[in-house]
């Protein structure tokens, strides 16, 4: 079974079956998203490490340009191999076990973290969710929606639309971070509608030649950015109402923010490796980093790592960034999931009502 952050790949078809294209794995998974699932989840974890560093405009530009795509991204792969989804029993109750299950299980862990070394009055409510736990609600909220974009005419730009709307909509900064949820909606609709040529496509030189200058103009206009406009955009959770802007501009960023990361995502995918390394078996475990990197980052804050002077040099910065690539490694290992798979994808057939065939024999 997949990490069910990203739904189980399906075998390849002979469309897809090129010269040039990743030769599959004997189960039928294609190294390339493995791949591309671990360096993203990598960047998430880079991305909460440079958090609590001490502020500075390298650092932030950075953070800033890393944010820009690497959600997107992971969000954009989970769509594309959620394109077979059916509101079936069994695959709704697949969602309720590998989504919900966990994500009531971490928000109680959380909880009980933070009172035990932050806050000891910290909240447990399940419709708030934990810092990076949005995201198990959202993809289950996505994939139950499904059905719809595959209806639905142009739903690329009608998911757009819907973002942009909640830019301007201050009662979607409530329970369930739907504003985040609404705001990244248009990735994983246009995941929906890739297809295998697609991901071809950017295994072009072509693409790997032009990706450089672009990510080096992507980080300068991060640098340039920094002083100039608020990094809250790029968490994508709040209204204008909340950042204190005008309405026009949260429409605007909506779709300023969605083209740099599909250009910044389709330059980042277009150098992962594509074959099978050993990054791909890591890449099959990203529910088990993403979920457990909180730990340690959060950890070391509340424990002071941060407060040292050494941190606020280019070194230590550095050596954050390699530490959290370590821990992320590690974290995303196949023993690390042995352990914890009870626990991050129950099976529950206890709790399982039977079919109606089933009960009426």
């Amino acid at each position: 079974m997949s990490s069910p952050l990203i739904s189980e790949q399906p075998r390849p078809t002979a469309a897809a079956d090129t010269p040039e294209t990743r030769k599959p794995s004997a189960d039928g998974r294609d190294p390339f998203f493995d791949n591309a699932k671990y360096l993203a989840i990598v960047l998430v974890a880079i991305g909460h490490a440079w958090e609590p560093l001490p502020s500075g405009r390298l650092v932030e530009a950075a953070y800033t340009f890393v944010y820009t795509f690497h959600m997107p991204v992971f969000i954009l792969i989970a769509g594309y191999f959620s394109r077979n989804f059916e509101l079936r029993p069994d695959r709704v109750w697949k969602l309720v076990t590998s989504l919900l299950v966990p994500y009531v299980l971490f928000e109680v862990l959380y909880t009980l973290f933070e009172r035990a070394t932050n806050r000891p009055d910290f909240p447990l409510t399940l419709l708030s969710p934990y810092w990076l736990l949005w995201f198990l609600p959202a993809l289950f909220l996505w994939r139950l929606s499904t059905p719809l974009w595959q209806a639905v005419r142009f739903p690329v730009l009608v998911s757009l639309a819907i973002a942009a709307l909640a830019t301007v909509s201050p009662a979607a900064d409530g329970s369930l971070q739907i504003q985040r949820i609404l705001q990244f909606l248009p990735f994983y609709v246009l995941g929906l509608r890739l297809r295998p040529e697609h991901f071809q496509l950017l295994r072009s030189t072509w693409v790997r030649v032009v990706s450089v200058p672009v990510f080096a103009v992507g980080l300068l206009v991060a640098y340039w950015l920094v002083p100039r406009a608020s990094t809250s955009w790029f968490y994508r959770k709040s209204s204008t109402d909340r950042l204190d802007m005008a309405e026009w501009t949260g429409p605007t960023v909506t779709l300023l923010l969605f083209v740099a990361a599909l250009v910044l995502g389709a330059c980042f995918l277009a150098w992962v490796p594509r074959g099978r390394s050993w990054m791909t078996t890591l890449g099959t475990c990203t529910l088990y980093g993403y979920l457990l990197h909180g730990f340690v980052v959060r950890g070391l804050k509340y424990g002071g790592f941060y407060d040292g002077p050494f941190f606020d040099t280019m070194l230590g910065t550095v050596a954050v960034t390699l530490g959290a690539i370590a821990g992320m490694t590690l974290l995303c290992t196949p023993p690390v999931r042995r352990l914890l798979r009870p626990l991050l994808e129950p099976r529950m057939a206890w709790a399982r009502q039977k079919p109606p065939a089933a009960r009426a024999s």
